[in-house]
């Protein structure tokens, strides 16, 4: 009975004691972190979310429980300790002995071009008897960019050979206000800021400067994503963002400079997009993280009242490439007012179904529909 009783007495201390202790030390020396193997994929591509945990006490961990959560947009898939509603709830179970590493890899495919973030999760551990749990959450910081997949179709590589040959017909086509190759006599059309005063002075007639000529260089994509209508068109929406993706690619390609600006809201800035002109593949994949970052969920700002003074006086000796899948009559007005100033453009317009958008005669032959 004795002997029972000290069995007993002795089972007891040993138990509170680990109980205390692992109270008191379990989260000692533990640490948790989440990387992606890449900071950016593109829409459609495989990826993999590493978890490690670290456990740098001499204490070990019978079970630690690991929960985060994510966008449901990054598919994980539906294994076991696994759920998804409209995030994705994942839970992971470790035994981590003294001072060990352990490390799993899970698998995920980005459907949906976006920014994601994993910054928290939740701990839960137990004592050596797997009798009490502890919980607490910290802190990590993970992020992903799934980039828009540039739209390939033979409609916009047609579109764009055509827009390529046109450029490069403007190419020495264009006066150049900074260099100048001679002087002649003042003609009716020239503009008066063109006439030499100095030479006028000296011959006492009109004269103006002789300009040299230089290449079209720049290109400019504005993409409109408003989709006010009753029926929404959130798959056109999305190719827009392809599309100009595929635009700003090619003509980077090409060498030329390249500017972006669209109405979307950026998720992280909360502003409108606008990527200034640029050149280079640093440039590209800064437009790739600016459109992945669109929040598909915060309605855009109005395209005309945001950009239409811009379109309107910063037209230059630019190419200028809309992409938009709706034609509202204040984009419509914004882009006759345009034409009639002399502006230089082309309008990509995405469409679903094999009814065509009616549109005033005077644009369609700026139009080029992309069927998707």
């Amino acid at each position: 009975m004795i002997r029972l009783v000290l069995i007993v007495l002795l089972f007891l201390l040993l138990y509170y004691g680990q109980l205390r202790l692992y109270r008191r030390l379990w989260l000692s020396g533990l640490k948790v972190s989440f990387s992606f193997a890449q900071d950016h994929i593109f829409q459609g591509e495989q990826g993999e979310l590493k978890e490690v945990v670290e456990n740098r006490k001499r204490l070990p961990l019978a079970m630690l429980k690991v929960k985060f959560q994510t966008d449901r947009r990054l598919d994980f898939g539906t294994d076991r300790g696994s759920k998804t509603t409209d995030r994705y709830y994942r839970y992971d179970i470790f035994r981590a002995g003294s001072g060990e590493r352990v490390t799993r890899t899970l698998k995920f495919k980005g459907t949906k071009r976006g920014f994601y973030v994993i910054d928290g999760a939740d701990l839960i551990a137990s004592d050596l008897l797997l009798t009490t749990s502890f919980l607490t959450t910290v802190s990590v910081r993970t992020q992903l960019y799934v980039y828009p997949r540039p739209w390939n179709s033979e409609e916009l590589s047609r579109a764009l050979a055509r827009l390529n040959g046109e450029i490069l017909v403007r190419r020495n086509l264009l006066e150049d206000p900074f260099e100048y190759r001679g002087i002649r006599e003042y003609q009716p059309f020239d503009s008066m800021r063109s006439v030499n005063w100095k030479a006028t002075a000296k011959t006492g007639e009109l004269k103006v400067n002789l300009k040299n000529y230089t290449s079209l260089r720049s290109v400019r994509v504005f993409f409109n994503l408003q989709d006010d209508s009753i029926l929404k068109k959130e798959d056109c929406v999305e190719a827009a963002i392809q599309i100009a993706a595929g635009i700003c690619l090619e003509f980077l390609n090409q060498g030329l400079l390249v500017s972006c600006y669209g109405n979307g809201m950026d998720m992280e800035s909360g502003r409108y997009v606008a990527v200034s002109p640029g050149t280079g593949g640093s440039h590209m994949d800064f437009i790739y993280r600016t459109l992945a970052r669109i929040d598909p969920e915060r309605k855009p700002v109005n395209f005309v009242d945001t950009f239409g003074e811009k379109i309107l006086s910063d037209a230059g000796d630019v190419i200028t490439c809309f992409v938009s899948p709706n034609h509202y009559d204040d984009f419509l007005a914004l882009l006759g007012r345009y034409q009639a100033g002399g502006g230089e453009y082309r309008w990509f317009y995405p469409v679903s179904g094999s009814k065509p958008p009616i549109l005033p005669e005077a644009l369609r032959e700026h139009v080029q529909l992309i069927h998707i």
